[in-house]
């Protein structure tokens, strides 16, 4: 089983390839990203401490880029989380968002929100099953909320939110 550690900046360039490599076949990002990263640097340069990495000896397995809101003191973002696809089903993605929630109830957060692509059944499916609930939003896509132009135009989004600590739990 890879073992966890907090991510680095050092380990930008094998993140973002390992995003690329792993999520790069989605017909949406090519549409609504184009050639940009959906891991710019500037997020393991200035969240590297609250975002998790999942490595064994042959390299990096799963990881999760999140941050704790610098604006509001009770939430916390997940703004990418990517899993090998030929390990996924196993936990991975599951266990780094539970370390990721218990280390955000540590630094006194009690909301976890993420966003994912309207049509990404798969990562709709897993946010639910993690206890996420799905925001509402301005229109929907095969029966799901979905916020428009939320990264910018064209770029629509599902928003989740889930309560963490004592009375998330």
């Amino acid at each position: 089983m890879p073992m966890m550690r907090r991510a680095r900046v050092s380990d930008h360039r094998t993140l973002a390839d390992c995003a690329h490599r792993w999520c790069g076949g989605s017909p949406s990002s090519a549409a609504t990203r184009g050639p940009s990263s959906p891991l710019p640097r500037l997020y393991l340069q200035f969240f590297a401490g609250t975002s998790l990495v999942a490595e064994d000896s042959t390299g990096v397995k799963a990881f999760l880029v999140g941050f704790h809101s610098a604006d509001d003191d009770e939430d916390s973002f997940v703004h990418f989380v990517g899993v090998d696809p030929a390990l996924r089903g196993r936990g991975l993605g599951r266990g780094l968002y539970t370390a990721f929630f218990e280390r955000a109830a540590e630094a006194g957060r009690r909301e976890v929100r993420a966003v994912v692509e309207p049509g990404n059944d798969g990562a709709v499916a897993f946010h639910r099953a993690l206890g996420f609930s799905v925001v509402g939003g301005d229109h929907e896509v095969d029966g799901v909320p979905v916020h428009r132009d939320y990264d910018g135009p064209g770029q629509d989004r599902v928003c989740f939110r889930r309560r963490i600590g004592p009375e998330g739990a």
